[in-house]
């Protein structure tokens, strides 16, 4: 659920960062920009205890590992913020450039 959560949060603070420059709120632009990065590492703080339990679960002869479907799920929210992060930095980026012109 961490990363759903965060996954979300981290999108939902980079439309934020959209909204903000549309308004020519540049400051808050970067500061919400900012709070997405820290909500994905949140995530991928998450994510890499996930992996590394079950890397070490791998050794076991016994183990066989299901992958249930909230987890891809979880994965489909987390690489979704992430692009949705990067692309609300160029649209900041932008709204930057028209104001200058």
């Amino acid at each position: 659920m961490e990363l759903i959560i965060n996954g979300g949060n981290a999108k939902s603070s980079a439309f934020e960062a959209i909204e903000a420059a549309k308004q020519h709120k540049y400051d808050l632009a970067s500061f919400k920009l900012k709070e997405a990065d820290d909500f994905l590492v949140k995530g991928h703080n998450s994510q890499t205890s996930m992996l590394t339990k079950a890397a070490e679960n791998a050794e076991n002869p016994n183990y066989n590992e299901e992958v249930p479907l909230i987890m891809v799920h979880a994965q489909d929210h987390i690489m979704t913020a992430i692009m949705f992060r990067d692309i609300a930095n160029e649209f900041v980026e932008l709204y930057k450039k028209i104001d200058l012109k």
